[in-house]
């Protein structure tokens, strides 16, 4: 979403959607420059690549929650964290239709409360992610170094448990706040869009809003885990462990195992669109066509992430696969 009237502030897929409306427009025509017509194969992908990571993320993300709710092995404390990252996940994937139409229809006709519901669940989807992995990686902390001290872990239950993951998605609304606020409808060139409205000037308010989500969506909590896992790593390779430690249970191995990747795929997902973001605050690049080829591909990326997390759990988690499979056996017996 960007900003009404500042070119600059394009981001996710709206670069994209508004160089397609020049393709559209003339490359038809014998008019049309190379450039257009080169950009033609990205603009007919693009509606075509939202479909299948809306189609695989709704899929995943629906058997993920099936599994977390109805198999009574599931409720552990790692999984409710999980529980809420696939609810952020299937919010973001249940809406993406809505997206593919606003980029088909080159405006948006939903009405600007729908409009903001719109912006404030994509950047549910920019927050969220972190934060829950954010606080898993605390989780993980504190249950490895418990393991290593052998010392046990009273206040470590499913309702606290319950308790941060609600504290953890009201820290997300308040940070989320500011661009329902400003998301409008703006007319521009006789269509409707769903931007961002700042006040005057525009581009020190565009350039605010990306460092808000540089800073808030990324630096914070990646910092956070970093220094989390560092601290870990070093304490239990300074620490004489005892035999009953250095067990350190296989199954707690796994699950932090599990963290890892998943935080690991979601930093390789998100990290380039970030990064885009301090380029587009310090470099002025022109639109080329590679460029916006790029960009597609950051955009592409950062949604990709919402339907990828299903399929790590399925690979990682031996449980996960063994109560989705009794689950499903339960329904296809008469």
């Amino acid at each position: 979403i960007r900003p009404a009237g500042h070119p600059e502030g394009y981001s996710k897929q709206e670069i994209t959607k508004e160089l397609a409306e020049d393709v559209v427009g003339e490359a038809g025509g014998h008019n049309a420059s190379s450039p257009e017509l080169a950009l033609q194969p990205l603009y007919i992908a693009v509606p075509v690549i939202y479909s299948v990571i809306c189609a695989v993320g709704l899929t995943g993300n629906t058997a993920v929650l099936y599994v977390l709710l109805r198999a009574p092995k599931m409720k552990t404390v790692t999984n409710l964290f999980i529980l809420n990252l696939a609810i952020a996940d299937e919010l973001f994937t249940l809406v993406l239709p809505i997206n593919i139409a606003d980029y088909l229809l080159l405006q948006w006709p939903f009405g600007e409360l729908m409009c903001k519901l719109i912006i404030s669940i994509d950047q549910y989807n920019t927050f969220s992610s972190l934060y829950f992995l954010t606080v898993m990686s605390i989780d993980r902390y504190l249950v490895v170094l418990a393991t290593v001290e052998s010392r046990k872990m009273a206040f470590r239950t499913y309702r606290a448990a319950k308790a941060v993951s609600l504290a953890v998605w009201f820290l997300v609304t308040l940070i989320v706040l500011p661009f329902t606020i400003f998301a409008q409808l703006y007319e521009e060139e006789g269509r409707l869009q769903c931007v961002l409205v700042f006040p005057q000037p525009e581009s020190f308010w565009w350039k605010v809003s990306r460092i808000y989500t540089l800073i808030l969506g990324f630096a914070i909590p990646v910092s956070t885990i970093c220094i989390l896992y560092t601290i870990m790593l070093c304490r239990l390779r300074s620490m004489q462990l005892d035999s009953h430690a250095k067990a350190l249970d296989r199954a707690k191995k796994r699950v932090t195992l599990m963290v890892l990747v998943i935080l690991a795929v979601c930093l390789f997902c998100w990290t380039p669109y970030h990064l885009s973001t301090v380029v587009a605050l310090t470099t002025d690049i022109p639109q080329t066509p590679v460029i916006i080829g790029v960009s597609y591909f950051i955009t592409s990326l950062s949604y990709a992430n919402s339907c990828l997390n299903p399929f790590l759990y399925a690979f990682l988690d031996d449980n996960f696969r063994k109560s989705f499979r009794k689950l499903v056996e339960c329904r296809a017996s008469p």
